[in-house]
């Protein structure tokens, strides 16, 4: 018993010791990296000469595409062309039956040659009396007068006939389908038999044609570049299906106006002499941009993105400033801004969307 109680004396003396000999612990460290973490790295805002291209992406479209409904209804009689045939302006596509119609040129076939039988018995008539009034007194006046009425009158329904039967073969008519214009036959929709009736955009056409001798690379370049190309020089584009083969070629034309998405659409027309390019097919075009033109670029790292905005945080009397910007033209290290920000403006890198309006900045 003695001894366990100086065992227990003996282990509380020494842990006395340990304490008494325990030098406090030093968080130094701890409010240095503490510090570190609040420490921003910050840039400048630099101008530049614009980069003397813009690369944008590209679409082909035909040159002309139409989709050809009837202009009357009828049935499908006989279809002569098919997907991939080619065709000529003026050749015969489809031919429709409409029975009615048969019945409508007889009945004014019917009419025309009634009318014309009246106008040459009415002309006969007045010729005759026109004969005799030679000898005084053989007619009256009046009888002449009227006979040249009745003349004028069956000579007009006559012409009113034949005009009415013009219109029905016109009618007829278009009962063949033509081609517009020389072209391919992209889409075939109908087949013998089926009923096909004038139709608005939304509807199905019976055939769509399309004219791919010469295409239209149609590129749309965003707003605040539209003032920056130069319509002049040469584009070169390259198409993904090909890629290596560059080809160049003049802007053919620009829309002028600003569509749905904020830029303007151009077109540069390309020649498809061998088939080879397909409407639809994407290309990366380098636009020339007019040289001298200059911009306001920022570190790629300084541009802070959401799905509501796009800022940069500037820096302002120590404090945070955050400015919407749109993003233009983007290097490997910088990217082209657009936005409340002027030359040697410091600017946050690496900054991230904790920071706050305001915010002290050291």
């Amino acid at each position: 018993m003695k001894l366990k109680y100086i065992i227990l004396l003996s282990s509380i003396s020494l842990m006395a010791a340990c304490a008494g000999n325990q030098k406090p612990v030093d968080l130094t460290e701890n409010k240095k990296s503490t510090q570190k973490a609040t420490e921003y790295e910050t840039g400048k805002v630099s101008e530049k000469a614009l980069s003397s291209e813009a690369r944008l992406p590209g679409q082909l479209k035909p040159y002309n595409e139409v989709n050809l409904f009837p202009k009357i209804n009828g049935f499908v009689k006989t279809v002569f062309v098919d997907r991939g045939t080619l065709v000529k302006k003026g050749q015969l596509l489809v031919t429709l039956e409409a029975p009615e119609m048969e019945s409508q040129l007889q009945a004014a076939d019917s009419r025309y040659m009634q009318a014309k039988e009246n106008a040459v018995a009415s002309k006969e008539k007045y010729q005759r009396l026109k004969e005799a009034a030679k000898e005084p007194g053989s007619v009256s006046p009046l009888e002449l007068d009227n006979a040249l009425s009745k003349m004028k009158a069956d000579d007009a329904m006559a012409r009113s006939e034949s005009s009415i039967v013009a219109s029905v073969r016109t009618m007829q008519d278009y009962l063949n389908i033509r081609a517009p214009f020389d072209g391919m036959i992209i889409q075939r929709n109908v087949s013998p038999g089926a009923l096909v009736a004038p139709g608005k955009g939304t509807d199905l056409p019976m055939l769509i044609l399309q004219d791919t001798r010469k295409l239209r690379l149609e590129v749309y370049i965003p707003e605040d570049f539209v003032d920056k190309v130069d319509l002049k020089q040469q584009v070169k584009f390259t198409f993904n299906a090909m890629p290596g083969q560059e080809q160049t070629a003049k802007i053919s034309r620009s829309a002028n106006a600003l569509g749905s998405m904020r830029s303007e659409a151009i077109e540069i027309d390309v020649q498809n002499q061998n088939g080879i390019l397909k409407p639809g097919m994407y290309a990366e075009v380098k636009i020339p941009m007019l040289s001298g033109a200059k911009s306001l670029l920022v570190p790629n790292n300084a541009i802070i993105r959401s799905t509501e905005r796009e800022y940069v945080i500037a820096v302002k009397n120590g404090k945070a400033v955050l400015t919407d910007i749109k993003e233009g033209l983007t290097r490997h290290d910088s990217t082209e801004v657009f936005g409340n920000l002027k030359a040697n403006d410091t600017i946050l890198k690496n900054a991230s969307d904790e920071i706050k309006d305001g915010a002290v900045i050291n």
